[in-house]
């Protein structure tokens, strides 16, 4: 192996990233290297290279923690799995989660939570996506937009052997947020879900929501992401450039059970709450930059109503876990358009105009 590797690396917020070669991390106690594959290009990724949220991220930084690549290095104190017995079990998108141990090769995914503490009261309740002293993959350690990256074994998912990389790698944040952002709804099969925003997160947000027995449907700005909802199984679209959306849901569905903000406008997570009919939740999962992190909601509405709002937050392991299998399965599927590292500046303005549909991933196989 190359002691260096081909990588994107912020130096200075609010600037391009360098394409540059950087030295091969080592992996340390616990900890597994992998080769990259692919890595999904987030919206998150744009906040944390334009600077946007009010906990700046690492610097230098390689973004990027939609990771799906091959093991390449066990570090210490990893177990090793034979690879000789297990394989088939392993391979199944039922099983995958259940392997003992790594072997060089395996078809693994990193996340956006790099690791958690597994001892705060967060994490023992089963909600280690808010803890304190969790690490986030592309953000405060290095992340994917790169050959190699180092992860801790307990935190990295299994990626059942024939999945498809690129398809897999938005999964392991647009679709492990969304797909947890639908359970905390609460809604059950047979209720309305309203997805506002079918971006890179919302599409794969219409398609877990229809695996999950809900009717789904969508609201968004842009004639083309609504189409893609559409073809992905939502029965009613709305343009919120052409009418209102609130009128429109509620004429349509007579309020919907739930809704699931994956847009970033202040706007649409003031309208997704008055989209609801009484006793509905919202779940706000899209993130404004820090200048428009401010909603305004009327108390009244939902006092007299008794509406719910809550956030949502990335995913846990058990969460990743489930996403991947859906995924792996066929039931979701991911949009998505596959560009060279080099490219990756580019991406990153199409985010900054609005203009991308679907998911884009880079391809990192070929460096």
């Amino acid at each position: 192996m190359s002691p260096t590797m081909k990588a994107a690396v912020l130096h200075a917020l609010g600037t391009p990233l360098a394409i540059e070669q950087v030295p091969v991390p080592t992996p340390g106690e616990g900890d597994v290297l992998i080769r990259v594959v692919a890595c999904g290009v987030c919206h998150s990724d744009l906040h944390a290279v334009d600077g946007d949220w009010e906990r700046p991220p690492m610097l230098p930084l390689i973004p990027g923690h939609e990771v799906v690549g091959r093991i390449a290095a066990l570090g210490p104190g990893v177990a090793e799995r034979r690879t000789d017995v297990g394989d088939h079990e392993s391979a199944t998108a039922g099983d995958a989660s259940h392997a003992q141990g790594f072997a060089i090769g395996d078809h693994v995914g990193v996340p956006w939570m790099y690791s958690s503490c597994g001892r705060c009261d967060s994490c023992l309740a089963g909600m280690e996506t808010v803890c304190s002293a969790s690490e986030a993959t592309g953000y405060t350690k290095p992340g994917g937009y790169a050959e190699h990256l180092v992860a801790p074994a307990e935190f990295v998912g299994r990626i059942p052997e024939g999945a498809d990389s690129y398809e897999l790698a938005p999964i392991l944040c647009a679709g492990v947020t969304t797909y947890r952002a639908l359970k905390r709804t609460g809604a059950g099969p047979g209720q309305w879900v309203t997805i506002v925003g079918v971006g890179g997160l919302g599409h794969l947000a219409v398609q877990y929501a229809m695996a999950m027995g809900f009717r789904v449907a969508a609201v968004d700005v842009s004639d083309d992401k609504l189409a893609l909802a559409k073809v992905h199984g939502a029965e009613v679209a709305v343009n919120a450039m052409e009418s209102d959306p609130v009128a429109g849901i509620q004429k349509e569905l007579g309020g919907s059970h739930a809704a699931v903000v994956t847009a970033v406008a202040p706007r649409a997570f003031e309208q997704a709450v008055s989209m609801l009919r009484p006793g509905g939740t919202v779940v706000y999962v899209g993130l404004p930059g820090a200048d428009q992190d401010r909603v305004g909601a009327s108390i009244s509405a939902i006092t007299n109503r008794e509406l719910s709002i809550r956030g949502s937050s990335i995913g846990t392991r058990r969460d990743l876990e489930e996403a991947i299998s859906f995924a792996a399965s066929g039931k979701v599927r991911a949009s998505t358009r596959t560009v060279r590292l080099e490219d990756v500046n580019a991406v990153l303005e199409e985010m900054r105009r609005g203009t991308l549909v679907g998911r884009v991933v880079l391809d990192l196989r070929s460096l």
